[in-house]
């Protein structure tokens, strides 16, 4: 499923079987709301803390707050700059709301005249704020790294990973009587709650270079040290990928932070003031150079935008010097329940600014508001920052990521000496945890349904069976379709992995089956980056002509549902032979060799006439020799250690196949040759959302029977498919020469959010829109050659394929996403050849769809 709350998520889900989460701590809840006491507008990031201790909050936008605590204080404090601090009793261990209303402080700062009445409407023009968030803009470029001509520095970055807000009771459960030593408590205000269980941390520690002309960035892996999980589904270092994307690197003088598959508008974008509401709330004269407390808040509180503060340098320089990023309750983001990111600058040499530490912490929950969830903190280090220190080219040679070979070899006492941040105890227990964890039984049984819930196996060692959602379908002709496979782990062999099924169709009376043996060439297995093996197999199977499906099998009991006929298959036996490459540059090749057999099925006939008299062919033969390239600049993956699926992001990818039909090559009856290529990109638009954008093209040179043609993606089943056309029929198209565009957009709610009865249902909108441009020459065209295949007709004599003429194939969709927070629904509509026999105008399709 693609852009889904992933596979490494939901394993850490299941880690331990959750039962239930409950909140039983005794303890002091107040909740309410802050507001001006002469005009009663809500006064948002007001202080808000129980007196005399650190327990703090503040209020949100709209002036609410809710804060908490399990001791015995009784005194509330409210503060806020311009305003009289106000402190008022609470009755501890009980829930309550109070109001409060903050009076303006009688005497004005200098230059500031108070004045009664309402307050004047918000607006840009003649805002001292907007005024100074124009000035960090305008000094954006020379405060970023990208300023100097040559930067260096060590980094420290650590990951950590915790199921979090688990109550007294959820502890006390049978269950987990074995797992005691897992748990720890913390402060009971910070995000994640009292107790927590850390299942997962990373520490890594490198030398980074930054040159601007050319532009280079070069970082060299000095350690690695990580939890080790021997999981069958479960890879360690596809776990630091995925984590690597949910918790990129966030550099706030860029328009856009990328943050849990997301774009968030950064406070100091270029369009900032447009989105954002700035407000001046404290001036720190005791720090050098003086401070400016910029606080922000979001003009619409679901859009994908931060709330906090920066402190900006009152020195020329306009800088950054601190910043505290978070984001409101009400934000169109799903299972976030809290997001903190706090961010720490330093000055250089020259007095300009450096990044010195980053923090992000975020708490994820299917509710929102209690129940037990998941944390994930990344913690960020600089030191030893020097800039315009030239370096030889040799610095930058070679790949931009070099790991030391020692780098996961270093001793505890090394860590001890080189972390730049120390985390807490608890967090440094999860080594030795995890590794007694995984030798206790019980954990192993858990582990086994996890896996089987997850990836669709069962695991027997160095045998897994599944996937389970193949074991049972069915069609028109094969009737009951029952199948059962399955393949070899790593636990067999890191070199030869094997993998087959069996099925057999309970109408057509006929066994089909698969089997593969792939070898290793670089030692790993070959799911891993970078590829490169060996594979051979044969296949004798039954496909739809035209049917391609993304990111679920063909065989899935729920394709199995499809609108208007589908009785036409071929059945196929492939023999195929092939060769994989991959660089760590992300360019990849593949050469095969796959000698195909194609028989008609159901009610699809092969016929032609030769001569005048008509004549039915039996199957078709052919060999094909085939070239495959792959370009994915700074590809990433979604990676286990038996599957891997890329991540899709802001770089092009780009496919190119040359495949040459070879005759009287083992039997091969045809000689053609076939181009086809394509590019894909995700395409952001900041507030906009983003597009998912596919060109491609193809043409085939000589002359081929339409089965060996393009048969354009075409989708029967309810489910909606990104790439094919949703209202095409199967072998409905045909063409040798084509071309096609299909964009896809997301707005993530843009204009949901700004619709006061939809925004809470923090739905949001998608449409799409796909051409085809195609057509046959003469030589392929069976209509204007009979002795040609000719094309499939139905029961009355009504010919189903057709030839693309010069008007385009046109379908369109506009839907509803984040239903449930996992459902897409489409309605599709369909522009042209509406006088096809068999086609629908109209058509809803639907997909599962988790996203942040």
């Amino acid at each position: 499923m693609k852009n889904q709350f992933k596979k490494i998520i939901w394993s850490f889900v299941l880690l331990i079987p959750l039962l239930a989460f409950q909140a039983s701590a005794q303890s002091t809840v107040i909740s309410g709301l802050v507001t001006d006491a002469k005009d009663k507008d809500p006064l948002p990031y007001v202080t808000v803390m129980f007196k005399g201790t650190s327990i703090v909050t503040r209020t949100d936008a709209d002036g609410k707050f809710t804060i908490s605590t399990t001791e015995n204080h009784t005194q509330l404090q409210f503060s806020y700059v311009g305003y009289t601090s106000t402190t008022v009793t609470v009755k501890p261990n009980q829930t309550q709301t109070i109001n409060v209303k903050l009076d303006p402080e009688s005497t004005a700062l200098t230059e500031v005249t108070v004045t009664a009445g309402k307050r004047p409407r918000y607006r840009n023009k003649e805002n001292p704020a907007v005024e100074l968030i124009r000035r960090v803009i305008e000094h954006k470029n020379s405060n970023r790294m990208e300023s100097y001509s040559e930067v260096q520095y060590q980094q420290y970055e650590r990951m950590t990973f915790s199921m979090s807000n688990l109550s007294d009771k959820f502890k006390e459960k049978r269950i987990f009587r074995k797992y005691q030593f897992l748990f720890d408590e913390q402060d009971s205000t910070k995000i994640g709650g009292k107790n927590i269980l850390p299942v997962y941390m990373a520490e890594k520690l490198s030398q980074n270079y930054f040159r601007k002309s050319p532009e280079k960035k070069k970082t060299v892996v000095l350690a690695d040290k990580h939890v080790n999980f021997e999981n069958p589904i479960i890879d360690n270092k596809g776990i630091n990928q995925y984590f690597d994307r949910m918790y990129a690197d966030i550099d706030i003088y860029d328009n856009n932070i990328s943050l849990l598959s997301n774009q968030f508008l950064s406070p100091i974008a270029d369009a900032s003031p447009t989105f954002y509401k700035f407000f001046i709330t404290d001036t720190i004269k005791t720090h050098s150079p003086q401070l400016i407390e910029l606080s922000f808040i979001p003009r619409n509180n679901t859009d994908m935008l931060f709330e906090g503060k920066i402190y900006i340098t009152m020195d020329g320089n306009y800088a950054v010097q601190n910043a505290f990023l978070t984001v409101n309750k009400n934000i169109n983001l799903n299972f976030v329940r809290a997001l903190e990111a706090r961010l720490n600058f330093e000055k250089n040499p020259d007095n300009r600014y450096h990044l010195s530490k980053t923090n992000l912490i975020v708490d994820f929950g299917v509710n929102k508001n209690k129940g037990g969830g998941f944390t994930g903190e990344r913690t960020i280090v600089l030191k030893d920052y020097q800039v315009n220190i030239p370096q030889s080219d040799q610095v930058y040679a070679g790949d931009a990521v070099i790991v030391k070979a020692d780098a996961e070899k270093h001793d505890e006492q090394f860590w001890v000496d080189n972390r730049l941040d120390t985390p807490s105890a608890a967090s440094l227990k999860v080594y030795k945890n995890i590794d007694t964890l995984q030798k206790m039984t019980s954990f192993k049984r858990t582990m086994d349904v996890v896996t089987l819930v997850i990836a669709g196996y069962k695991d027997f060692g160095p045998f897994e069976v599944g996937p389970v959602n193949t074991f049972y379908s069915f069609n028109n002709v094969e009737g009951l379709r029952l199948r059962l496979g399955g393949r070899t782990t790593p636990a067999l062999s890191k070199r030869y992995y094997f993998e087959t099924y069996a099925a057999y169709g309970l109408k057509d009376e006929k066994w089909k089956y698969f089997l593969s043996s792939t070898y290793s060439l670089n030692n790993k297995s070959i799911y891993s980056f970078p590829q490169n093996y060996l594979r051979a197999s044969f296949q004798r199977d039954t496909k739809i002509p035209g049917q391609e499906l993304q990111f679920v099998q063909e065989n899935n009991f729920l394709l199995s549902f499809k609108r208007g006929e589908n009785n036409m298959l071929l059945y196929n036996d492939f023999y195929k032979f092939e060769y994989m490459k991959e660089f760590e540059n992300h360019f990849s090749y593949n050469i095969s060799f796959r000698k195909w057999s194609q028989k008609p099925g159901g009610s699809l006939n092969f016929t032609n006439l030769v001569g005048n008299m008509p004549n039915t062919v039996d199957q078709l033969n052919t060999s094909e020799l085939s070239v495959a390239l792959r370009y994915a600049p700074h590809e990433k993956f979604f990676q286990g250690k038996i599957y891997r699926t890329p991540i899709i992001d802001k770089y092009p990818t780009f496919n190119l196949r040359y495949t040459a039909g070879l005759k009287d090559v083992f039997g091969g009856d045809y000689s053609y040759q076939n181009i086809a290529g394509s590019i894909d990109k995700r395409l952001y638009m900041s507030q906009l959302g983003y597009s998912d954008i596919t060109l491609e093209g193809g043409y085939i040179f000589g002359k081929a029977p339409f089965p060996l043609l393009t048969i354009h993606r075409a989708n029967q089943t309810y489910a909606y498919q990104y790439s094919s056309f949703n209202l095409m029929n199967f072998l409905e198209f045909v063409s040798d020469h084509y071309a096609s565009f299909n964009i896809d957009h997301n707005f993530n709610g843009f204009f949901f959010n700004k619709v006061p009865l939809l925004k809470k249902l923090k739905l949001r909108e998608v449409a799409s829109f796909k051409i085809l441009y195609g057509g046959l020459r003469n030589e392929n065209n069976p209509n204007m050659d009979r002795s040609l295949l000719q094309f499939p007709t139905n029961a009355a004599g009504v010919p189903t394929t057709y030839s693309l003429n010069k008007e385009p194939y046109m379908e369109g969709s506009v839907g509803i996403g984040n239903i449930f927070k996992f459902l897409r629904v489409d309605m599709v509509k369909r522009f042209s050849y509406l006088e096809n026999p068999v086609v629908s105008e109209y058509g809803i399709r639907a997909m599962v769809k988790l996203d942040f």
